[in-house]
């Protein structure tokens, strides 16, 4: 029996695609004339941000560029990344930000793999880009991004991007995407082992992702929003799109630096930081000739690897309200959130840290995550011991890989995203990371969590950063290498760290090997654990041990 409320058609009336290109329209008329975009001396307002994406898409249009195709760009946090996030798909085209910190080899695969058509690049990188260029199969048109407060910098280009935009027409009648399910952009993951993936986001995740931003964040209007976090980094966590939803002014830094961040909270009025754990630890451990005052309280966001209880609590303690997310490039950044509840700011400051420290759950524009068996998907016991697979499902999860349909069936095996985390779950349903499937540590048939290692290590006084991987062992198999990264100025014996853990760990847990160096960490601030587990698969037997 069909019911009369099925026969109700879809119609231009009633549903319309949803795309986070409506934000910047929707800002542009209520408030034309409130700040958009500040960069050191620059301030554009809502009405000029507006017009150059209008120009940027009418002149990619005219350069040829059709619906679909990959528009690649390669820069720092400037507005020409901002205005690419609207102006790219305003044009029917496909974003891709790429790393900055890639090698050639890396960019040029990108540019292939994406078959860019345009490439958008900041002059500071030409030698890198120029290696690319030639190594690529694919021939984009490039278009010179020349920043004036950067001397220098080689043009690859035939136009820069100023006067690329003088082709456009500021009032270029952009349509949106005839289906919502249309590509927005294409992010390519780390590529730790192999090539990168091209993960695919489409309109419709853009869209509810930076409206859950705002839910999970509790964003008022005009919030002042600063640019610490790579904009080339899972399109920003979708953060370009979040503050044109909410008539926000983007702060933009060309290089993050502690002096840098707290400049732009005291003089611009920074009020929302996102980062990972290491722009925290710029915050923590920024000089006294850094650091400012400032009168209002800023909002910091973070996420990338848990940060330890004691980075969180210093954050507190210096005036820093910290919210931790967690998330992935295939779930267009954070997803998961850990939401507060009222009462627990009645504990004391090391239960709240401790609390904060934990992932939490989903968030509300994703259907559900959940710790459970990756083969059979079938949800731990909520008892905090239990570790599983963090699987993921709903809107803000990617399309799938971009040319590989095998990764894709992959994980989304059993009609959920597998993300290769482990965690376990806890009583009150938030979920809590244990590790990544790979850098659990098996020693003497016992699992060692190393961030379990690493957040008792960061605890120390003295510790700026600890990775903890495994390094083989011909007794136990593994055992667990500490690579410690100190604060400036301080320093700590091996006995002093092998003291401290014992006062938490049980003893198999205790690094059996410590190696004082600066740890390699990417782009987006994520400890790089494969060329650590390189080094200390090489490192001769320990004199100390746990």
């Amino acid at each position: 029996m069909t019911r009369a409320h099925a026969q109700l058609a879809k119609t231009p009336a009633n549903h319309v695609p949803l795309s986070p290109l409506t934000f910047l329209r929707k800002a542009a008329s209520v408030f034309p004339d409130h700040p958009a975009v500040v960069y050191g001396d620059l301030a554009r307002t809502w009405a000029e941000t507006d017009a150059r994406c209008r120009r940027l898409a009418s002149a990619l249009v005219r350069a040829g560029v059709e619906p679909g195709a990959t528009v690649s760009i390669i820069a720092w946090n400037t507005p020409e990344l901002y205005e690419a996030h609207f102006g790219v798909p305003m044009a029917g085209a496909v974003l891709n930000t790429i790393n900055t910190r890639l090698d050639a080899r890396t960019i040029a695969y990108i540019l292939d793999h994406a078959e860019a058509e345009v490439l958008f690049t900041d002059t500071e990188f030409a030698p890198v880009v120029r290696e690319a260029l030639a190594l690529a199969t694919a021939k984009p048109l490039v278009i010179d991004i020349i920043d004036p407060s950067h001397a220098g910098g080689e043009r690859l280009g035939a136009r820069d991007y100023e006067a690329f935009l003088a082709d456009g027409d500021p009032r270029f009648a952009w349509s949106l995407p005839e289906d919502e399910w249309d590509a927005i952009s294409i992010n390519y993951t780390s590529g730790t082992t192999g090539n990168p993936k091209g993960v695919v986001y489409h309109h419709r995740g853009a869209y509810l992702n930076a409206v859950g931003n705002t839910l999970e964040w509790a964003m008022p209007n005009h919030p002042r929003y600063l640019w610490t976090l790579p904009m080339f980094h899972c399109n920003g966590w979708c953060f370009p799109w979040t503050v044109a939803a909410k008539f926000g002014t983007n702060i933009c830094l060309r290089k993050v630096t502690p002096k840098a961040i707290y400049d732009a909270i005291a003089d611009h009025g920074a009020d929302h930081v996102c980062g990972a754990p290491i722009v925290l630890g710029m915050m923590i451990n920024a000089s006294d000739a850094e650091r400012r005052e400032f009168p209002h309280r800023c909002k910091v966001m973070t996420a990338a690897a848990p940060p330890p209880a004691a980075v969180l609590q210093a954050m507190q303690e210096q005036g820093f309200e910290v919210t931790h997310v967690y998330g992935l490039t295939e779930t267009y950044g954070p997803a998961v959130a850990c939401a507060w509840h009222g009462e627990w700011s009645e504990l004391d400051i090391g239960e709240q840290a401790r609390l904060k420290s934990r992932q939490g759950v989903a968030y509300l524009v994703q259907e559900d995550a959940i710790v459970a068996d990756p083969q059979t998907c079938v949800p731990v016991p909520a008892d905090g011991e239990t570790m599983g697979e963090v699987l993921m499902r709903g809107n803000i999860t990617m399309k799938g890989y971009l040319k590989d349909p095998e990764a894709t069936e992959k994980a989304f095996a059993g009609g959920w995203f597998h993300t290769g985390d482990l965690g376990v779950l806890h009583a009150d349903g938030y979920m809590q990371l244990r590790d990544r499937a790979k850098d659990i540590i098996i020693s003497g048939g016992e699992n060692i969590s190393s961030i379990e290692v690493e957040g008792v290590l960061m605890a120390h006084p003295a510790v700026a950063i600890a990775a903890v991987v495994a390094k083989p062992d011909e007794k136990w198999g593994e055992t667990p290498c500490a690579f410690i990264e100190f604060k400036p100025g301080m320093q700590a014996t091996e006995a002093e760290l092998v003291a401290h853990c014992r006062a938490s760990l049980a003893g198999y847990k205790i690094p059996r090997q410590f190696v004082f160096a600066e740890v390699p960490k990417t782009a987006t601030g994520k400890i790089q654990k494969a060329p650590l587990r390189t080094l200390a698969a090489g490192l001769g037997s320990p004199e100390a041990g746990g």
